[in-house]
């Protein structure tokens, strides 16, 4: 889509990688004072260190009381984003795309797992305006994106089972 005014400044928030570093300087403070078993759970920003793998439900992106399948973690970072979440009206939530001001529309849930939260984080909102093909070129991660019309798409790493 093109701009009205492409020399028009746009504005970036990279607020969304604030609650994902968050967590991994919580981790860090846990790691440093000898805690090496943890989950941190930062509403949708989990930062997980465990000897056994921990299966997490992926929340349905129209219900929260359902479950769209299950993912399981070893280790690391599962961060999420979704259109339900901080939400202010039909089709509109805290996903903008710059160049229009308006929500996305296309993208509904996203899911990534990468090393770290701050990571995950970012890329899980960054998946609601971008091919993760372009990120996967500079960025070790895994990722699940649900859209608007009920199809997925996810990386081939994604350890993910979906509910048919």
């Amino acid at each position: 889509m093109r701009r009205a005014n492409p020399s028009a400044p746009v504005t970036l928030d990279i607020g969304a990688a604030g609650k994902g570093q968050l967590v991994d300087l919580v981790a860090g403070t846990l790691n440093s004072s000898g805690i090496t078993e943890y989950l941190i759970d930062a509403s949708g920003d989990m930062l997980f260190s465990g000897f056994e793998p921990l299966e997490v439900a992926l929340e349905h992106p129209y219900d929260s009381s359902q479950a769209i399948g299950v993912v399981t973690i070893d280790g690391g970072a599962l961060c999420a984003s979704a259109a339900n979440r901080r939400a202010w009206g039909d089709g509109l939530h805290h996903v903008l795309d710059g160049v229009t001001g308006r929500s996305v529309q296309t993208v509904v849930a996203t899911w990534t797992m990468a090393a770290t939260a701050m990571e995950a984080d970012a890329f899980a909102t960054a998946l609601f305006l971008m091919d993760p093909a372009v990120l996967a070129k500079e960025f070790n991660f895994d990722w699940l994106q649900v859209f608007s019309d009920g199809s997925a798409a996810f990386s081939t790493g994604f350890k993910r089972s979906l509910f048919v």
